[in-house]
Formats: C-alpha cells, sequence, structure tokens
C-alpha cells in the first residue's frame, strides 16, 4: 500500500465482526417460506425520511444469497420504483438460473400502504458467484485514488452541526471526506462532480461482499459539489462486486461527468487497504435544479 494512503482503522473500545455487527443485525432477512424473506427496515439508515438505497441493495443482497446455491454477489442491478420507510417489509425471490460458477436471480422488496396493500419499492437483478474462487490474474489500466491520509481529512463528525434531519446514517458510518471534495459544505463547491471519502463502519466491522453494495451509496451525493442541494433520488444502481475486500478502511472515490435534463450519473470506485479496485457502480440519480 503507498505511504500517501496509509491510515490506521479507528480506534475502538470493541470492534465488531461479520455476521456480528449492527450491519448484520439490520440487513438480516426471516425465511417465512422458499424465496419469501420479512425484514423490518431500519430507522438507523435514513437520509432524511427515505432508507438509503445502498442499505436498501444491501438487505435484498443478503436475501439472494439466501436464496440462490452461491453466496457472493457479482453484480447487482437495482430499479428503485418508490422511496422505502422504515418498518416492516417483505422480500419475494426468484431464482432465473443456476449454473457451476454463477447462479442468476430476481428479487422484489415490498411494503404496505394504508389498507394493507403491497407496494413494490425496489426491484433487482443479480448474478451470484463464490470470491474465493476467481483466478488471481489482473490486467487493469485503474490506480487508486490520491487520498490524503486519514487524519488529513474530515467526517460529520468535524463540522459545526449535523445536515438537518440527516444524522442517522451517518451515526453507523466512519467517513472521512478528502478536503479538495469538501467546497460544498463551506459554501464554496468546485464545480467538480467528484466525491472521495475513507469509508468503514462506525462499530469496525471490517467489509464483506454485502457491506460493498452499502459502500457504493453511502458519501454525500456529487451534486453538492456541482453546486446543487437537497436530496439526489438514485432511479437505478449497478454494482459489480470484484473481490473479496481486506480487512480495513476502504477508499470509495465517486464521480459525475455529465448532468443533463435533471438527471446525473455516480461512477464509483471501491479501493481497499492492499490497493485493489474490489467493487465497480453506475448509477442515475435525480438531481433538484432549483
Amino acid at each position: 500500500m503507498r505511504e500517501a494512503a496509509s491510515a490506521p482503522a479507528p480506534t475502538l473500545a470493541a470492534r465488531a465482526t461479520i455476521g456480528d455487527s449492527e450491519f448484520d443485525r439490520d440487513t438480516a432477512v426471516t425465511r417465512r417460506a422458499p424465496g419469501v424473506y420479512d425484514i423490518d427496515l431500519s430507522a438507523g439508515w435514513t437520509i432524511i425520511s427515505a432508507v438509503n438505497g445502498g442499505y436498501l441493495l444491501a438487505v435484498l443482497g443478503r436475501a439472494l444469497a439466501d436464496a440462490l446455491p452461491h453466496s457472493d454477489p457479482f453484480t447487482i442491478s437495482a430499479h428503485y420504483l418508490t422511496a422505502s420507510q422504515p418498518g416492516p417489509a417483505v422480500i419475494r425471490t426468484d431464482t432465473v438460473r443456476t449454473g457451476r460458477t454463477l447462479s442468476t436471480g430476481q428479487a422484489s422488496l415490498f411494503q404496505y400502504d394504508e389498507e394493507g396493500g403491497e407496494i413494490e419499492r425496489i426491484r433487482v437483478l443479480a448474478s451470484y458467484g463464490d470470491l474465493d474462487t476467481l483466478p488471481d490474474d489482473v490486467r487493469t489500466t485503474a490506480r487508486p485514488p490520491a487520498f490524503p491520509p486519514m487524519n488529513q481529512c474530515f467526517g460529520p463528525e468535524d463540522g459545526p452541526a449535523p445536515v438537518s434531519g440527516s444524522s442517522a446514517i451517518a451515526d453507523r458510518l466512519m467517513l472521512k471526506l478528502d478536503p479538495s471534495t469538501l467546497g460544498w459544505a463551506l459554501g464554496a463547491p468546485s464545480g467538480k462532480g467528484e466525491m472521495r471519502s475513507w469509508f468503514g463502519l462506525a462499530d469496525g466491522r471490517d467489509a464483506d461482499p454485502l457491506s460493498l453494495l452499502l459502500a457504493v451509496d453511502a458519501l454525500p451525493p456529487t451534486a453538492f459539489e456541482i453546486g446543487l442541494k437537497g436530496w439526489v433520488p438514485t432511479v437505478e444502481l449497478t454494482v459489480h462486486v470484484r473481490a473479496r475486500p481486506a480487512p480495513g478502511p476502504l477508499r470509495v472515490s465517486i464521480t459525475t461527468r455529465n448532468l443533463a435534463g435533471g438527471f446525473l450519473e455516480e461512477d464509483a470506485e471501491v479501493w481497499d487497504t492492499e490497493d485493489r479496485l474490489v467493487a465497480q457502480s453506475r448509477q442515475l440519480a435525480r438531481a433538484r435544479l432549483s
């Protein structure tokens, strides 16, 4: 790992472990019947009043990991149909195809209206495999983003006050943002669609393939550095998980090249402590222009 990117994991009284953490408990699903799962969506992963899209993707990803013969998401594409709220939800999965190295499934998450009718919130199509069986051969032109050390970056706790209504998910994350992408927080956005941050879970749990689904959608939106304000709801999000991440904090880099017609794309890369590109994503989001 390059010296400029070196940073120790946060000091914690007791580090949570994979399988025994707040993230694991809040994404746990209960199998009601084959392919049908219940969950109570936690209010701890909300932005304003809506449940974060990366957390939702991890919830659906966990259900598919149980329903399919393979446990690791390789690619997962989600369409966000209506805003999810904290509370009861049901997930219905369907196996599309199973093979020796890959299995494909789809899943939808539903919540309930005042009359008890189901409202579809999100629908995904995903292919799963076993990351541990992939060959080590890497041929790439991708390079890790240049990051200041963690002690030279800034998180929500370093600001004068949290953004109203946004602290629920922030309390569960370890975010340390690159100062060069923090102009928006000082009232002077750079005009560049860039956001970079060290990323981890606040309880110290190391990353795994399911938490990578959260990582790609957990930073402040690039729209803030473009000079826009307000909620930036996801329309579609596709994530490619490339490798099982090494222990320690991740580096997440997100860029936007094109804002047009009230929509923008966000391209994310997630790098681990061994300088490996462990996840990539692209999402289409709606931007408020006024």
